[in-house]
């Protein structure tokens, strides 16, 4: 089974603001200064010195609609977005730069995957371990009758076994639907066995890297993957609304978002040309620009470097956590196969009130709930109430952790 929790009690107050502006801009400000953030596996947080910088600059000179024919600054943003596409596509091994899409998150990638490569009649498999953003659309999509829907349900340490993938698939089995990795458990799936699987039977593989992209090293052609769909704003380190999906050569889809294109203006519709068939609309030139900075530093520290930063102090609260009776754990503890994110519960305390308590008390920032992915919690046993998360990202510490490890000894004291 999985490894689990429960515990302490301790009530706090809530405090009004005395203005919409404090609310938003003072308090923001004392969090940038004192709080403890370790919830990076919602969003990475701080930035890069460089991605601020990159997004002043570009605000205040090249915050142009791109064209391809069109001004000077307009021009810039197109080679900014060009060149946004092209790092993304060396990050994962891609076959050709102008299959990937900037998207407006990761969520955003998924359905414009889901909707543009589903016919009716299709059956696509998935897994317990999913968001929200792939189970929602397939659960509407099975709703609707437009197709059928297997959900594979993961071992007692959190990985999905491809031999029971293989039992699942069927003749008319389109899709494999997959996350890279857990965001409540931290596990990383063996995607590469689930590529080949898609391959020798004629289904195409989706992987929703959230939790990976930057981190994990994903190489598409070396994977089998036909679709990934990845945020701009985790791993990444850009800002949040920025994404992107790879589509493989020769996938047949269509377009979702239908719009202009800063190109063939005459086509009464969307364009076949690549990618701006599936980016209809104006770009977030900002947001790019951001993630492009974000993508310089992630290719100087190294993502090796940062994931075994993240890993070793999930390890450090790990071990931490196991002295502490109250404290069950959820996952495995092969952390050669995880990212740096871990869940548990404190035993007789809901996650929110254990999330509450660190938030006021202690100044330190993490996720309770069911994190958008109610399946796995169901599994775990911790639904409705869910589980406190904890996701350390490139900026934090040791100390930060033995921080948190005191506030939670105090807790469950």
């Amino acid at each position: 089974m999985f490894l689990g929790v429960r515990r302490a009690t301790r009530k706090t107050g809530s405090s009004g603001y005395g203005s919409l502006f404090h609310a938003l801009f003072g308090h923001c400000h004392a969090y940038n200064v004192g709080m403890i953030y370790l919830d990076n596996a919602a969003t990475s947080f701080p930035k890069p010195e460089s991605v601020y910088l990159a997004l002043d600059h570009t605000a205040r000179h090249a915050l142009a609609n791109p064209g391809r024919t069109s001004h000077r600054m307009a021009l810039a943003a197109e080679h900014l977005i060009k060149e946004c596409r092209h790092r993304l596509n060396q990050l994962f091994h891609g076959a050709d730069a102008d299959r990937v899409v900037l998207t407006l998150n990761c969520t955003d990638a998924l359905n414009i995957a889901f909707k543009g490569v589903l016919n009716s009649g299709d059956h696509v498999i998935t897994t317990d371990l999913e968001h929200n953003s792939v189970s929602r659309p397939l659960r509407a999509l099975e709703l609707a009758g437009d197709i059928t829907l297997t959900r594979i349900s993961a071992d007692s340490g959190g990985t999905i076994d491809p031999a029971a993938v293989r039992k699942a698939i069927t003749p008319k089995t389109r899709l494999l639907a997959v996350t890279h990795a857990s965001n409540v458990l931290g596990t990383v799936q063996p995607v590469g066995d689930f590529g080949a699987l898609a391959r020798s039977n004629g289904a195409m593989l989706l992987v929703d890297a959230a939790q990976t992209a930057g981190v994990v090293p994903i190489d598409v052609q070396a994977m089998g993957i036909d679709l990934l769909a990845v945020p701009g704003h985790k791993g990444l380190l850009g800002p949040t609304g920025t994404g992107a999906l790879y589509v493989r050569p020769g996938i047949d889809i269509r377009p979702w978002r239908e719009g202009g294109t800063g190109g063939d203006s005459t086509s009464e519709t969307q364009p076949r040309e690549w990618p701006f068939y599936l980016e209809g609309g104006t770009p977030n030139v900002l947001g790019i620009a951001g993630l492009l900075a974000g993508l310089q530093y992630l290719h100087e520290r190294g993502p090796d470097a940062i994931r075994s930063h993240e890993t070793a102090l999930v390890e450090r609260l790990w071990n931490r956590l196991e002295q502490l009776p109250a404290v069950t754990i959820y996952g495995h503890r092969d952390f050669a196969n995880r990212v740096g994110t871990l869940s548990f519960n404190v035993e007789g305390m809901a996650s929110t009130d254990v999330g509450n308590i660190l938030d006021t008390t202690f100044d330190i920032a993490i996720r309770p709930g069911m994190h958008c992915a109610p399946f796995i919690h169901k599994a775990l046993g911790t639904s409705p109430e869910g589980a406190v998360r904890v996701s350390p990202g490139p900026f934090s510490s040791e100390g930060h952790i033995d921080q948190l490890a005191d506030a939670l000894t105090e807790i469950t004291s």
